[in-house]
């Protein structure tokens, strides 16, 4: 469901930046493997960037503590904050008050 939404032309995706910064930690430790021009493969795949803002940074102080990874938590701010929805397979960010989207495990 979620890859149908993100290849239909008619979507407005958007990549935030803390899910690269998050990419490139993992991909640095060996916990994945991602291209290593991964912002071209981003830009061809036509995905917008969403850049982490001040107010993003504080309103998850304002994020109940029903999750504790900091990304994560970024996330739900950004898709609170820009009403968007958010595509996860974590089943815990349901606790969040924003629309979500299950993407495959």
């Amino acid at each position: 469901m979620a890859a149908a939404a993100v290849r239909d032309p008619d979507s407005d995706v958007l990549v935030s930046a803390a899910s690269a910064w998050e990419i490139a930690i993992k991909a640095r430790l060996g916990k994945l493997k991602a291209p290593p021009d991964l912002r071209d493969s981003l830009r061809e795949a036509q995905l917008r960037e969403l850049p982490v803002t001040l107010e993003h940074g504080l309103a998850v102080a304002t994020l109940p503590l029903h999750h504790t990874d900091l990304f994560d938590r970024i996330l739900v701010a950004q898709a609170q904050l820009e009403r968007l929805t958010l595509v996860t397979s974590d089943p815990a960010m349901a606790a969040y008050d924003v629309a979500l989207l299950a993407a495959a495990s």
